[in-house]
């Protein structure tokens, strides 16, 4: 029975309370430090980027970020936070200089909260503020203040200091902060903020050319020509073509990553359609001329609105109160710069149109062969069992559709424990035939040429993007031998080669399952590596017994429900320090060149050298 709705069922809760009872308003998502959106990433972005507005204003030309363990250090050389407001800056939600433009012009933090959160969702927080000689320091547990320091002399610079930890009990025990999605934030920080170096224990994050270098650092192969960097006021771009599919953008504001891009995205992606268009006298196919594109955009904006605590996506219409709308303001930019550059480096504009008139070959290549794929494909659907669905998918009003999965499994054997034990309704199993084929240097043309990836293809639903994905967890499920990891290999092939926006948007994964059991009469345990058995037997005594799991379908079905249910262990395939995909899937699938076989040659253990544990 439902209780009863009184006056005394409504509540008032402090900001502290609220943001710890729904951090996901404030940081978007809690997580371990396993994905690079977890939320004590976005903790110590709210940090930073304090710090970078000083910066943007003119103060401060380095900035230190120190990690111990799972404690955080930030400190600038700004202005510092006027001593007698540290502790309502740092405490009260909705205070700030933001509000005031002239202040701060295009800040990052406008409303008032990100250092509120950081306070609250922290077991231990510190804040220190340095001015002309006198320091000011504040200290909180989850957000309670323990103590409020006395103004006190200092001879440190001027400058803010964060000190922060973030809570267990919101992030889990087994939190950590990982090194590279941290540097990863910081090379960002430095390519937008030239002449700014930022440290993280030292080591150094500092950029000359701007976009210019994101572009040479983040491309997964050569480009097709240098890379064309336009800069103007409140705007610069990077961009150039590849060899790869699909279109690739990092899109920023005031500084802000825009992940997930928004009305300055959208009016840059029109702009270079229109201004290509228009430049070549030709009405191209808007897809033709974004195929293989590779760009990064900025821009600094006003009071820009963005669609949530957590800036990954921008709102705004207009670059200011006063300003023009964001698409006009792009627009007109690369119009102008764009089609002056192109006509000055007339062999860039060559390789472009080219390009563009390759993509509209393999597309209409493509379409011919489309609708008898499709033909096909439902007629072997009618038949084909390789695929047991789940019944939620991605995008369906449901909150469990953010759980839907699917899992890529070798064979029937496979197939028939994990479904036997699956989530009907959000996990589904795909079973591969076999080993699949080498796309490496193939076109595209082979996804409908080839029943099985076509098959993949259509139960993934992103033929024409990514837009209609049907799971939001696409995990790869292959025996832990030789021939497992071959199969891993030629899939995550497969999709680097055709669909790499799924492993740039976090929707790919390896499934880890357990090499042994280990277990006498009172406990079993599985384990992960040698190392786990090791600690297993000594842990269940003399009286224990090891089996080794050689493959997926030797795992039963009730066994199984461990491995993917609420203890699944799923690595995420991400493009972090990978510089050039290309040059990685040419070494390993492509053709047998004297480099792999050193490689092999030097890495090869036979059987008699393997020290096999008892």
């Amino acid at each position: 029975m439902a209780s009863e709705y009184t006056e005394s069922s409504i509540k008032t809760l402090s900001s502290t309370d609220h943001i710890r009872l729904r951090p996901g308003m404030y940081i978007g998502r809690l997580g371990n430090g396993a994905h690079a959106e977890d939320g004590i990433y976005v903790l110590l972005k709210e940090c930073i980027d304090n710090s970078i507005d000083e910066f943007a204003m003119g103060h401060g030309k380095k900035i230190e970020i120190d990690l111990t363990d799972r404690a955080v250090r930030v400190r600038d050389y700004g202005r510092g936070i006027p001593l007698g407001k540290v502790l309502e800056c740092v405490s009260v939600i909705n205070t700030g200089a933001k509000y005031d433009s002239d202040t701060f012009q295009k800040a990052v933090g406008l409303n008032g909260v990100g250092q509120k959160a950081v306070n609250a969702l922290s077991a231990t927080y510190l804040a220190q503020a340095v001015r002309e000689g006198e320091t000011k320091i504040v200290q909180f547990e989850k957000g309670k203040l323990k103590k409020d320091h006395k103004i006190a002399k200092s001879d440190e610079r001027n400058g803010t200091i964060i000190e922060f930890t973030p809570d267990e009990t919101l992030f889990g025990q087994d939190f950590r902060f990982r090194t590279e999605f941290i540097e990863d934030m910081l090379w960002n920080y430095a390519f937008l903020n030239r002449g700014l170096t930022l440290t993280l224990n030292g080591k150094p994050f500092k950029s000359e050319h701007g976009l210019k270098d994101l572009l040479t650092k983040e491309l997964s192969g050569e480009p097709l020509y240098p890379i064309i960097h336009l800069e103007g006021e409140d705007i610069e771009v990077a961009l150039t073509h590849g060899n790869h599919y699909g279109e690739e953008y990092w899109s920023f504001v005031n500084g802000q990553h825009t992940t997930m891009g928004g009305t300055h995205l959208a009016a840059f992606r029109e702009a270079l359609v229109e201004t290509v268009r228009n430049h070549f006298k030709k009405d191209y196919d808007a897809a033709d001329v974004r195929q293989s594109v590779d760009a990064a955009v900025v821009v600094r904006v006003q009071e820009p609105v963005f669609e949530s605590q957590t800036k990954t996506k921008l709102g705004s219409a207009d670059m200011g109160p006063k300003g023009p709308s964001i698409k006009e303001f792009v627009g007109k930019f690369i119009q102008q710069s764009l089609d002056t550059y192109l006509h000055k480096n007339r062999e860039t504009a060559e390789i472009i149109k080219r390009k563009i008139e390759e993509n509209e070959h393999e597309r209409k290549e493509l379409a011919g062969i489309r609708s008898l794929a499709r033909e096909r494909a439902k007629k072997a659907s009618l038949h084909n069992r390789k695929l047991r669905d789940c019944r939620l998918h991605l995008g369906d009003r449901n909150p469990r559709a953010e759980d839907s999965t699917l899992f890529i499994v070798e064979g029937d054997s496979a197939a028939g424990s994990l479904t036997a034990t699956r989530d009907v309704q959000t996990q589904a199993v795909f079973a591969l035939k076999g080993k699949p084929l080498n796309t490496y240097g193939l076109s595209k043309k082979v996804i409908y040429e080839n029943e099985e990836f076509h098959l993949l293809q259509s139960a993934l639903n992103i033929e024409d993007g990514l837009d209609g994905l049907r799971y939001n967890k696409i995990v790869v499920a292959t025996d832990a031998d030789v021939d497992g990891m071959h199969i891993r290999l030629l899939l995550l092939s497969f999709f680097l080669q055709f669909f790499p926006d799924l492993i740039r948007q976090s929707h790919l994964f390896i499934l880890d399952t357990p090499l042994f059991r280990v277990r006498n009469k009172k406990k079993t345990m599985y384990c992960y590596s040698e190392e786990e058995k090791q600690a297993a037997t000594v842990e269940l005594g003399a009286s224990h017994e090891i089996t080794r799991f050689k493959g997926l379908g030797e795992i039963s079905a009730g066994e199984f429900k461990d491995f993917i249910g609420e203890n699944i262990r799923l690595q995420p395939v991400n493009l972090n320090h990978l510089f050039s995909s290309d040059e990685l899937l040419a070494f390993y699938m492509g053709k047998n060149t004297p480099d792999r076989q050193d490689f092999i040659i030097a890495n090869l253990h036979v059987e008699k050298d393997l020290v096999v544990a008892s």
